[in-house]
């Protein structure tokens, strides 16, 4: 135990000199630089969010100088005209590959297999996805996160949850004082959040959402298994304060009406419980049980790492073992979260965009424009729709002074649009450019990126074949 504390204090006194040197090397990438947009439409995506039509936006440094205020001699100037600026998009469940090995390893070995970070950020920064919010934490995730902030690669700002499990992962706790103990050492290793999952049995899942209380430790997660057939009052409490998926309160009933979507959305609501729907996910979990022709047409494949592509082709889950019964099952759950979408609304309760991104189908960065359109398409206006994918995301992360609307003083997080978002919510994949952290990447930029990204995974398919993993 002595031991553990000495390594948590090193961990959080590196922790904050890491923080001092990023900040001095962000400072210093962006010191002098001065942007200036002009004749942009500025959806600021604030609770009034009033458009401010052929607006002048000044970005200094690394954030929003002014908006309809002078303009600093020496600044770049972009041409905004008959375009359209928003903040820019947070996805709030994502997971990103992270150096290791599949193979067992020995004390002094480290990992064998790693991960370009700037292959797996670039999707999301060609995507305008700007925080994505981890839900598989992993120490390797805080490395990519030093990596961005200290500039060695572009890439959206990370948020990472610990994830604790009565099974199966890394932290596995299977009573209350271990569930207690992983939080505490989760806060020591400088985990912010705590991912609750599937095979926590009651006891113990109520102990890590109580101590995470007490450690200002914000939850996240899945309901456990051990609560099918139980009232849902039993997995609603206190704290429990993010459902990852709609898919997990399908799982925890037969009765896929729109009486019981509005049980759970009121419960929600009593307990201060916000949802990710997440619709995506069974979407592309239906395509793959049906065919794997869904795979092997998607015109986004080629921006995932050769050894997911290869997994996703030939050692598919969701197609392996499907049959049409199961198929249909999968339908009437996905039919049965619009309802939670729709009573989750009329009750008021927030609802993020997330998409599960990095699971077989779903492509990092562009996942999030498909999880848009089919949240309209479920009762969102397009408003409501931008505002779940950015304010409230950064709401809920508690970074609302920092990011999620276009307002000075905030970090530069920004999507320059060529199309109008509220009038068409597909007018979100229609980048002109981004902001990120202040950063100025133009189209032309974007697609140089993603064609390298593209080139690498084509060169590198023979070596990352799913079968020969453990060779790797």
């Amino acid at each position: 135990m002595k031991n553990f504390y000495l390594l948590a204090l090193f961990v959080i006194l590196s922790s904050c000199n890491e923080k001092k040197l990023t900040d001095k090397v962000q400072q210093s990438s962006h010191q002098g630089t001065i942007y200036a947009i002009k004749n942009v439409n500025i959806i600021p995506m604030t609770k009034k969010n009033k458009v401010i039509k052929n607006a002048t936006i000044v970005i200094e440094n690394n954030k929003i100088l002014s908006i309809n205020n002078s303009i600093p001699n020496n600044s770049i100037t972009i041409d905004g005209a008959d375009k359209w600026l928003i903040s820019g998009l947070i996805d709030m469940h994502v997971h990103n590959l992270s150096n290791g090995s599949f193979s067992k390893g020995y004390p002094t070995r480290g990992a064998t297999l790693s991960f370009d970070t700037q292959n797996q950020m670039t999707p999301y920064i060609a995507n305008g996805v700007t925080t994505v919010f981890e839900l598989s934490g992993r120490i390797g995730h805080f490395k990519q996160r030093d990596e961005i902030g200290s500039g060695d690669a572009i890439g959206p700002r990370i948020a990472i949850a610990a994830v604790i499990d009565g099974k199966g992962n890394e932290i596995v706790a299977t009573t209350p004082l271990e569930g207690r103990q992983s939080v505490r050492n989760a806060k020591g290793l400088g985990y912010r959040f705590i991912k609750v999952y599937t095979w926590l049995n009651q006891d113990t899942f109520k102990a890590i959402i109580d101590e995470a209380k007490k450690q200002d430790m914000k939850v996240v997660g899945h309901i456990p298994k051990a609560f099918e057939g139980e009232p849902s009052e039993n997995f609603f409490i206190p704290h429990f304060g993010l459902i990852a998926h709609a898919e997990e309160l399908s799982k925890q009933t037969n009765n896929f009406n729109y009486e019981k979507a509005k049980e759970f959305a009121q419960l929600a609501k009593e307990n201060n419980t916000w949802l990710i729907p997440n619709l995506t996910n069974m979407v592309w979990i239906i395509k793959q049980a049906k065919s794997l022709e869904s795979i092997k047409n998607l015109t986004t494949l080629k921006y995932v790492h050769p050894l997911m592509q290869n997994k996703w082709l030939t050692s598919n889950r969701y197609n392996k073992n499907a049959t049409q019964e199961l198929i249909d099952f999968f339908q009437k759950q996905a039919n049965f979260h619009k309802m939670i979408v729709k009573a989750f609304k009329e009750a008021g309760v927030p609802m993020l965009v997330g998409t599960d991104a990095g699971i077989s189908g779903i492509v990092r960065g562009f996942s999030i424009h498909d999880e848009l359109k089919l949240l309209v398409e479920a009762g969102f206006t397009n408003e409501e729709a931008l505002t779940s994918a950015t304010r409230l995301g950064a709401e809920w992360l508690e970074i609302n002074d920092k990011i999620g609307t276009v307002e000075a003083g905030k970090f530069a997080d920004l999507i320059l649009l060529d199309e109008n978002p509220l009038e068409d919510i597909s007018n979100t994949r229609k980048i002109s450019g981004v902001f990120v952290n202040g950063k100025w990447i133009d189209k032309n930029k974007i697609d140089t990126m993603l064609s390298n990204v593209e080139t690498w995974n084509d060169n590198n398919k023979k070596k990352f074949q799913w079968k020969n993993r453990n060779e790797l």
